[in-house]
């Protein structure tokens, strides 16, 4: 069993062969966004040192900022106790790592009771996705 093997196989991939993984921004903490790996995701972004994710609606891999210019450079791979979710501590370059154009993926804040509770944008949208994609 090669090296490249012993460390992937640690982690506990689902059924489907992914794992979740949680990008964090560095220094501040925030969560930026959640996503998924396979093998090669998780091996492409360890060789790369910028994240690589498995899009599971396109059912390809899919290079952080390919489209839009705005990568994670990944600074540092943790592996949770279960071995089951990867966390991904990133620079998001051009601070912004949302589809929205916001700067993380959690914008939406819950306020109210369990009956009558609502979820109201927070964050401001920093750049039109309009603009953001490559056409």
């Amino acid at each position: 069993m090669s090296a490249k093997a012993k460390w992937l196989n640690k982690v506990k991939w689902d059924e489907h062969g992914l794992v979740p993984v949680i990008a964090q921004e560095v220094g501040s903490n925030h969560v930026l966004m959640f996503a998924w790996m396979n093998r090669d995701a998780l091996s492409r972004t360890v060789e790369s040192g910028e994240a690589v994710y498995w899009s599971r609606s396109r059912k390809k891999l899919w290079h952080k900022g390919e489209e839009s210019g705005h990568i994670q450079k990944v600074h540092e791979i943790r592996l949770d106790c279960d071995e089951d979710v990867v966390l991904l501590k990133v620079e998001q370059v051009g601070d912004i790592a949302c589809h929205t154009g916001r700067h993380s993926c959690f914008f939406q804040q819950f306020s109210g009771d369990h009956q009558k509770g609502e979820w109201t944008a927070v964050d401001p949208v920093l750049k039109d996705p309009e603009n953001i994609y490559k056409k």
